[in-house]
């Protein structure tokens, strides 16, 4: 079954509707993933050259903020264009819930065994980390314990609930004032760092910036929630035609520009502010080539199926690393060939692991559960960024 988004709007008539899927933004979503995988496994430091660890720190040294913003923006854009009058905020959260928590909770229950085995106790935050409450802790170590990627979804869940409500009011903004409403949305987002200054002061960091002001600008859900919204007005801005300032093929350009002049900026700019906007063409530009029916290197089969299966991806790459480097040789480096042997390997495991979890865990649930009976007749489209791919489930 196709895991694509549907994305509607007035055709050139307006008696006409145009339906399309998304292929290009399920592509896309795997890339965000690679690049959080390619940011956690050089954070490793597995290459003995220092020529070779210096390449793939500028390489991807931001890779995982730039793919973990990406999937708050695409959560935002998505939700919009798959959202149904007619469903009601329970039915949303219903399925929002069988989307992000089985495969949460079976990564958490794998991060706990090595955990308990070696303790015989469940560290700090366990019981938040397990409910997805650990990013509203300002404490990194509660943040970042058991399967650290899940931060993110504890800032999604936060987005899930608000979303009925927020929805309905950016419904009411006209077609003609969106994108000044898209503007003043990413200014939001832009102006954190100005306030995160205001912060006390915490434990420092040696990039410049403080733990409590890395929470504000990054791991807070009430701040990402303005990136999820930015996301939302992007949408807004394709379903009602409104002009694009960049096809596909300059959002790329403009993304790539941006990502590799974003440490010219302050630290805490360089977690989502430079790439905000950029990243945000990038995903209405893609949606609007699939739209206007044109071919793409990223809604290749190939690609799409790499995207369904992004949001297993992101949740299992962590652990599979970190066992994976500890298992060959915890501490240890090698030559350039042999690491990146090693991270081919672990690639490949975290790969087979994804399609296992997405095929017999996600389908069969999402099929089962994510439904009401009275409404599995009827296609049915949600999304989820942070792997957080867009699913249909009939």
């Amino acid at each position: 079954m196709s895991q694509e988004a549907t994305l509607s709007r007035s055709g050139p008539s307006p008696a006409r509707n145009l339906t399309t899927r998304l292929p290009s933004l399920t592509g896309l979503r795997f890339i965000a993933a690679l690049m959080v995988f390619a940011f956690h496994a050089i954070v490793l430091a597995p290459f003995a050259s220092e020529g070779a660890q210096t390449v793939t720190n500028t390489l991807f040294g931001g890779g995982g903020f730039t793919g973990v913003t990406f999937f708050f923006i695409l959560s935002g854009f998505v939700l919009t264009c798959a959202v149904r009058p007619r469903d009601s905020a329970p039915k949303f959260w219903r399925r929002r819930f069988f989307k992000i928590y089985p495969n949460h909770l079976i990564t958490f229950a794998v991060a706990l065994i090595p955990i308990t085995a070696i303790t015989g106790t469940v560290l700090q935050g366990g019981v938040l980390n397990a409910l997805l409450l650990q990013s509203w802790s300002p404490s990194l170590e509660v943040r970042t314990s058991f399967n650290p990627v899940a931060w993110s979804l504890s800032c999604e869940l936060l987005m899930y609930a608000a979303f009925p409500f927020i929805i309905k009011l950016i419904n009411k903004v006209r077609p003609e004032r969106l994108w000044l409403w898209t503007l003043i949305s990413a200014a939001s987002v832009l102006s954190l760092p100005s306030f995160a200054k205001l912060l006390p002061a915490g434990q420092q960091f040696p990039q410049g910036f403080s733990d409590l002001e890395l929470w504000f600008v990054f791991h807070c859900p009430a701040g990402q929630l303005l990136t999820f919204i930015f996301g939302i007005f992007m949408a807004k801005v394709v379903l009602a035609g409104r002009r694009l300032p960049l096809k596909l093929g300059g959002a790329v350009a403009l993304t790539i520009g941006a990502y590799f002049v974003t440490p010219l900026f302050g630290p805490l700019y360089q977690f989502s502010a430079v790439m905000l906007i950029p990243l945000g063409l990038l995903i209405a530009a893609g949606a609007r080539a699939d739209l206007d029916r044109l071919p793409t290197f990223l809604g290749t089969r190939l690609m799409v199926w790499l995207g369904d299966i992004s949001f297993a991806f992101y949740m299992w790459h962590h652990l599979v690393l970190v066992t994976g480097h500890n298992l060959l040789g915890q501490g240890e480096n090698w030559s350039t060939l042999t690491s990146a042997a090693v991270l081919a390997l672990l690639f490949a495991v975290t790969l087979l692991l994804s399609w296992v979890t997405f095929k017999f865990v996600e389908q069969p649930i999402m099929k089962r559960f994510a439904t009401s009976r009275r409404g599995r007749g009827n296609a049915v489209i949600t999304s989820v960024p942070t792997g957080n791919q867009v699913d249909r489930a009939a």
